[in-house]
């Protein structure tokens, strides 16, 4: 066998086992499994497109609760479900009218805010450290994040961007700034 041969055997063999376990669950006991101590909060996205394609994100990190603000799609909107393709019952999650809320009711439980925001005092993922338990907020695809939870934020991240949109998707964003912290987790 060759070398190339050899590591895609390999690859197949661990890519079954992974499915294999994925099937072997219910929702219900999948839910009980120890997650991250990561929140997201989405501030009245429009998409449910992008909303569900998080859902699939949160899956994939173990992310502890998405909170769905004002406008934003929930469970059971055809859309999202298309997209989170049954990661909705795999990923705790509440509706809230008033996104300022959320942030207010986690803030005194001790969870550190940061808002994923382009903005003249934004911080770069590249060098920061997060503190955890915490708290990722998305904002609208148009309008950000509403003012008022920018400023109730503890911190304003940002991706690092070149192009000259100088904008990603929600859901990119979402997965790319969800990796990053739970890589930080896995290295401290």
């Amino acid at each position: 066998m060759s070398l190339q041969g050899y590591f895609l055997t390999v690859f197949f063999i661990k890519m079954i086992k992974v499915l294999k376990n994925d099937k072997n669950i219910s929702p219900e006991e999948f839910l009980q499994k120890r997650r991250n101590p990561i929140y997201v909060i989405l501030d009245n996205l429009r998409s449910a497109y992008n909303v569900g394609a998080i859902f699939r994100t949160c899956d994939a990190f173990l992310v502890k609760k998405i909170f769905l603000c004002g406008i934003t799609a929930h469970p059971p909107n055809k859309k999202l479900l298309k997209t989170a393709m049954s990661s909705e019952l795999y990923v705790p999650w509440e509706y809230v009218r008033e996104t300022i809320d959320t942030v207010n009711l986690l803030q005194k439980q001790g969870i550190k805010v940061y808002s994923c925001e382009r903005t003249t005092s934004s911080k770069s993922i590249e060098n920061l450290t997060f503190s955890y338990p915490c708290c990722l907020v998305f904002g609208n695809e148009a309008n950000g994040i509403s003012k008022k939870v920018l400023s109730a934020s503890d911190e304003i991240i940002e991706i690092p961007m070149m192009g000259f949109k100088n904008s990603l998707n929600v859901a990119t964003t979402a997965g790319i700034i969800l990796y990053k912290v739970c890589n930080n987790i896995t290295e401290n």
